[in-house]
């Protein structure tokens, strides 16, 4: 593995796109949700946010796939074969006139798109470790912010000109652009004396190596209990918006708020990493984030929702949190298994994405005239979160005394 004491623009540039393609097919879908539901006749407008829940369950379960292969037959070309499953269920979803094909198709080109992200992560880990590794992501993760913040806005300008087919259409050809800026620019950075031969046996030997680490296991389930948690928010935020505050116009500036305050604290993040650590910093994170949601159930345990700029800060303080938390659970969940990074990654994602996709499920169901039950779950995860924190931290505490 090549350490290297400096950053690369391009590459973290690189890296943020790859995974950008995963939050633009996300985000900028957000203001459509409406229209699809109407011309897929759709009865219940709260089943509009499987349209964003079933794209993360491709994810969870694509990545099983791309990152133990990826160790096998290398980083690049599992990015290629993934997209191509992504263009291929890109056109199932803009041919389909029923709704349940729709899901079909958004769960394969999670599936797509779990390679792309994946593969990011793996090529990071190949090329930095420790909290320079966390300072990478932190980065990477700020560029990738950057395209929830302008990806619903984005999606909306198409809603104006075209339909919502447009998006899909668009995904494809910004996606395509970044892969072939991929092929042209960058390296594979999984060496030959590092690729571990393919056999049946790849996915069972990688998952028996990733249990045997317990700060991997730690790490992965707080990074599914917030993921879940974010993804309620990403599901629900057009329905709360729009239809709980009727605040159709301004939804792509409100959520491009939210997102900014994630892209800040991770930016806040990368320069303070270094100094005091990826676990005291996340660990910080959690207790913030528990308490903050806390907060907001003790004072609006009535049910009723509070004005839109009470609201709208504090889901601020809430993501601001979570900026801190994203880059440094991967870090710290990663650290550890960088001799299997593709794999790693994969179980590490397949985890906590597929623990995080019943919970926004489930949580999603109850956010219907109010806000309260976004952060009632937000409570819940956020002490489960800060509990494992609590556990590894006296853990590690008790191997030093040892």
């Amino acid at each position: 593995m090549q350490k290297q004491p400096s950053f690369k623009f391009e590459f973290i540039a690189l890296m943020a796109s790859l995974m950008s393609i995963v939050a633009l097919s996300i985000d900028a879908l957000l203001p459509a949700l409406p229209d699809i539901g109407h011309t897929l006749q759709v009865v219940k407008p709260s089943d509009n946010q499987k349209l964003i829940t079933m794209i993360f369950l491709g994810l969870g379960f694509g990545q099983l796939i791309f990152g133990p292969l990826s160790d096998s037959f290398g980083r690049k070309p599992m990015v290629y074969f993934g997209f191509l499953i992504f263009v291929i269920a890109s056109v199932v979803c803009v041919t389909t006139k029923s709704f349940e094909i729709m899901i079909v198709g958004r769960i394969f080109q999670g599936i797509g798109l779990s390679s792309p992200r994946t593969i990011a992560i793996a090529m990071t880990r190949d090329t930095y470790s420790g909290d320079f590794m966390a300072k990478a992501l932190s980065i990477i993760v700020m560029f990738f912010i950057l395209v929830p913040i302008v990806a619903p806005t984005f999606g909306q300008l198409l809603l104006d000109f075209f339909d919502w087919k447009a998006i899909f259409n668009a995904n494809v050809i910004i996606g395509l652009l970044i892969v072939l800026w991929f092929w042209k620019r960058q390296p594979e950075t999984l060496i030959s004396e590092h690729k571990i031969k393919f056999t049946p046996s790849i996915f069972v030997t990688g998952a028996k190596e990733f249990i045997r680490h317990p700060e991997a296991i730690a790490f992965t389930l707080v990074s599914g209990f917030i993921t879940g948690s974010f993804m309620v928010y990403l599901s629900t935020s057009q329905q709360i918006f729009q239809e709980q505050y009727e605040l159709g116009e301004m939804f792509p500036y409100i959520f491009a708020s939210t997102a900014f305050s994630v892209g800040f604290a991770t930016f806040t993040n990368s320069q303070l990493v270094m100094r005091f650590g990826a676990f005291n910093i996340a660990y910080k994170a959690s207790v913030a984030f528990a308490l903050i949601s806390i907060l907001y159930v003790a004072i609006f345990y009535t049910g009723q929702n509070p004005s839109v700029h009470i609201l709208v800060l504090f889901f601020l303080l809430q993501f601001f949190a979570v900026g801190f938390l994203f880059g440094n659970l991967r870090s710290l969940a990663m650290e550890p298994l960088g001799h299997i990074a593709g794999i790693g990654s994969a179980i590490n994602g397949f985890v906590s994405t597929v623990m995080a996709v019943p919970i926004a499920n489930y949580i999603g169901s109850f956010v219907k005239t109010s806000v309260l039950p976004l952060f009632i779950g937000f409570s819940i995860f956020g002490l489960l979160s800060l509990l494992v924190f609590v556990y590894m931290k006296g853990r590690h505490h008790g191997k030093l005394i040892e």
